[in-house]
Order: structure tokens, then C-alpha cells, then sequence
């Protein structure tokens, strides 16, 4: 019992204090990306680098030279390092920021003109004190599922927040999905998503539950979640950061900005 009493000396409070307190993230963390104003001209490096298509470049009408959708992007960097070798100064760069979560599909879009961005709906602050979901792996790789899990321990203790994951869609005020959704998983997703009582939401987290991610226009997937229900939180990131999950389940929680 002594030891036991020591070793609690020893590890002290591991719990951050979040959001409060912003999280310390590895250097070679890549979040948010920011796009510089700049004309790509005949230049093609960034979009053939990409291994997903999450670039496009703009109409000459439009503000800048390329837009990148956060919910294709892998967040490999691949792109920027492309940019910066082929013209010396790119103009895509990956910043620190771990806040990429949105609340609509079209606020994944990041371009060199910066936007008024959607607030949280369908909650209506239902759910501000406590947030039931349902976690659904539909044919994910296993990564997005263990940055979400990793939520329950001691570290992010998701359940001071009022928020835990369900064993049953009936007990549940949403579901969370993970993965592109596979044939073989479609009618599962489907079958839990009708299960759920009204109000409810729906949440994607990573690139493959919001595109299709690497496997996007393949006959096996669905492309994601956003084809089979209506989705009201977006996790972008391949995986996203325990983290921006996190900050994404506040503010739809909360209805407002956590920090």
C-alpha cells in the first residue's frame, strides 16, 4: 500500500488541464494549413504530389492559386515540401494549429481568402452537459479508432467533460465514425444511425470518414459518412490529433469556442 502511495507521489497529475491549457504537440506535428495569396501560373508540383486530389487550382476569378480540401488531405506535408522546391517559396505551409475541426463539409476548404466559418447545429444545447455516442469502425485502419479511444485515458479524461462512448445506439445522442465505410459496413452504419433516438448527431473523424480518404472512388467504399447521413462535426486528419477531437467534441458540445 506504501508503494502504491509513493508511486502516485512520483507520477503526480498527469491530467492536462484542458482547454484551459493548450496541449504541448510535437515539432514535426503538421495541423491547420494556411495558403499564401500567389499565382501558381503553369506550375503543377503540389497537385501531383497529392495522394488523394486534395488540390485544385483556382479560377483566375478566384483569390489565390490553389484551395485544399482538409477533408481528402492526408496531412503529409507532401504538397508544401513540392511547393517550396519548386518555386524556392511555397505558398502552402502546415502550421501548429490543432483546431481543424468544422462544422460543415465546405469549411474544410482552405483557401488564401480566409471566411466567416459555421457555428454548431441541431444541438440547440441539448447536449452541453452530457454527450452519449456511439463509436462505429467502418473498415478503418485502426488509426483514427486509437486516437479516439486514447480520449478515455487519464491524460484527456474525456469523461470530465461529460462526454462517453455507449456500448448501445439506443443510449446513445450520436454516433462517431471512423473509416471510409465499406460495403460490408454500410447497412451496419446505417442500422445503428436509424437505432439512435432524435435528437441525434452524427460525427466523422479522419479523412476516410469524411471522403473516402485514400480510398475515395473505389467500388468497395461508400466514400465516407457524409453520403449516408447528415453530419454535423468533421475531424479531419489522417489520423487527426487525439486533441482536435477532442477540441471538436467541446465546441459542438458547447456550441462555442473552447479557447
Amino acid at each position: 500500500m506504501l508503494d502504491i502511495f509513493k508511486e502516485r507521489l512520483h507520477q503526480k497529475y498527469r491530467t492536462l488541464d484542458f482547454p484551459r491549457k493548450a496541449p504541448g504537440l510535437s515539432p514535426r506535428y503538421m495541423g491547420r494549413p494556411e495558403i499564401a495569396a500567389g499565382d501558381c501560373g503553369s506550375c503543377r508540383a503540389c497537385l501531383d504530389v497529392c495522394p488523394t486530389g486534395a488540390l485544385r487550382k483556382l479560377s483566375p476569378g478566384e483569390t489565390g492559386g490553389i484551395a485544399l480540401d482538409m477533408g481528402r488531405c492526408l496531412f503529409c506535408g507532401a504538397c508544401a515540401r513540392a511547393c517550396t522546391a519548386a518555386r524556392g517559396e511555397g505558398l502552402i505551409r502546415f502550421t501548429k494549429d490543432y483546431r481543424v475541426a468544422t462544422f460543415a463539409r465546405e469549411d474544410l476548404i482552405v483557401t488564401a481568402q480566409p471566411r466567416p466559418l459555421h457555428t454548431p447545429r441541431a444541438c440547440n444545447g441539448l447536449f452541453s452537459r452530457s454527450l452519449k455516442l456511439r463509436e462505429i469502425s467502418a473498415a478503418g485502419c485502426n488509426a483514427c479508432e486509437a486516437d479516439t479511444n486514447v480520449l478515455g485515458t487519464l491524460v484527456y479524461d474525456l469523461g470530465k467533460f461529460g462526454i462517453s462512448f455507449v456500448a448501445s445506439p439506443r443510449h446513445a445522442d450520436g454516433i462517431l465514425v471512423t473509416g471510409p465505410v465499406s460495403r460490408n459496413m454500410r447497412e451496419a452504419v446505417l442500422a445503428t444511425w436509424a437505432a439512435v433516438p432524435e435528437p441525434r448527431i452524427a460525427i466523422a473523424v479522419g479523412s476516410c470518414a469524411i471522403s473516402g480518404g485514400l480510398f475515395a472512388g473505389s467500388g468497395e467504399c461508400c466514400g465516407g459518412l457524409p453520403p449516408l447521413c447528415d453530419v454535423q462535426l468533421f475531424v479531419p486528419g489522417c489520423p487527426p490529433s487525439p486533441w482536435s477531437i477532442l477540441d471538436g467534441l467541446l465546441r459542438l458540445k458547447s456550441e462555442k469556442d473552447v479557447l
